[in-house]
């Protein structure tokens, strides 16, 4: 494994990471021995999940099949980062270099496989594995356990809780979501993250002012360490996302495992790997209405808690071990 995906703390690519690791150490460690950063030349395999350029070389002078985990695509970064156009554009082509110095490519979701091709990438090298989460880490806790949460973070018990989760970026829609809480003062909204990129943030100067004079009704807790996260889920009645552009979320994974329901943009990209079992909107006014939905229709809010546990299950940490596991070893196969 190549990876420096969690050196920052609130990106989804680290959660990603570090749950693939731990799903290989755990259920496959009679199948697989993983070497982290390690010297590639004692290895069968390379998996690189992040492009530093120190990767790229690892990967070009590999003597063995190499892997790139796709957790984004150059357009991901359009309200992302901030860049000179020129030095923009340079990164953008770098990014798909990388990609094509791998032999194969997994990415987290199929509907970006057409992208990927239109991009210059062999369809042939493209596989689809789905992230997931394990129910260790992300669980639905006790009546008990989240008020004591609650009380952490000076919400009341009864009140209902909004929960926004991610990197404070522009096409994460964070403006959208203090827009729809000014709508609906009597609803609390958290937003669990912060800055990983810093200063070069699009839109840093604006969401700043945002994050630092908020309204009443809004918490930007800041960046939450990963073992903190299960609280923040379970404190939370909904999972809202009005990111503009995703591959996966991991953030949803997580809600879903901890039985929190969803309130997604409604977006093509989510179809395929939700199965259409989700509560969306198409704009603010639309956010709006669909949690006063569920914030006062109970039998809605419960048919939608019902959903994200269907949907969790079908990302279970067996399902997507056996398909990392014939993935793998269908690679050393062919390379034989």
């Amino acid at each position: 494994m190549l990876s420096m995906a969690d050196s920052v703390d609130g990106q989804g690519v680290g959660s990603a990471y570090l749950e693939l690791v731990k799903l290989l150490k755990n259920k496959g460690k009679n199948d697989f021995e993983i070497q982290i950063n390690e010297n590639i030349k004692n290895c069968d395999i390379v998996h690189a999940h992040t492009f530093e350029p120190r990767n790229y070389f690892k990967l070009k002078k590999a003597k063995v099949p190499t892997i790139s985990y796709v957790h984004c695509l150059p357009e991901h970064f359009d309200g992302s980062i901030k860049l000179p156009k020129f030095a923009f554009g340079i990164f953008k082509k770098y990014v798909i270099k990388f990609y094509k110095s791998a032999d194969h490519l997994v990415v987290v979701n199929p509907i970006f496989i057409k992208d990927m091709v239109k991009a210059g990438l062999d369809k042939d090298k493209i596989t689809y594995i789905p992230n997931f989460v394990s129910k260790k880490q992300f669980y639905k806790k006790s009546d008990k356990e989240i008020e004591k949460i609650r009380k952490e973070y000076n919400i009341d018990k009864d009140k209902f809780v909004v929960l926004g989760a991610g990197q404070v970026q522009t096409r994460k829609g964070v403006l959208d979501f203090v827009k729809v809480a000014e709508e609906l003062p009597d609803v609390e909204f958290i937003w669990a993250g912060g800055f990983s990129f810093g200063a070069i943030t699009d839109g840093h100067k604006e969401l700043q002012k945002v994050m630092d004079n908020p309204p009443k009704n809004v918490k930007f807790i800041g960046i939450v360490p990963r073992e903190k996260m299960n609280d923040i889920f379970n404190m939370a009645n909904l999972l809202f996302v009005p990111s503009y552009n995703e591959l996966f979320p991991m953030t949803i994974l997580e809600a879903m495992s901890t039985d929190t329901p969803l309130l997604l943009r409604d977006l093509e990209l989510y179809e395929d790997i939700l199965f259409k079992k989700y509560n969306k909107a198409h704009d603010n006014k639309g956010f709006v209405k669909e949690i006063e939905k569920l914030k006062e229709d109970k039998k809605e809010y419960k048919k939608a808690i019902d959903l994200a546990k269907e949907v969790s299950s079908f990302y279970s940490e067996d399902n997507v071990y056996k398909m990392w596991k014939e993935y793998y070893s269908g690679i050393l196969k062919d390379n034989d």
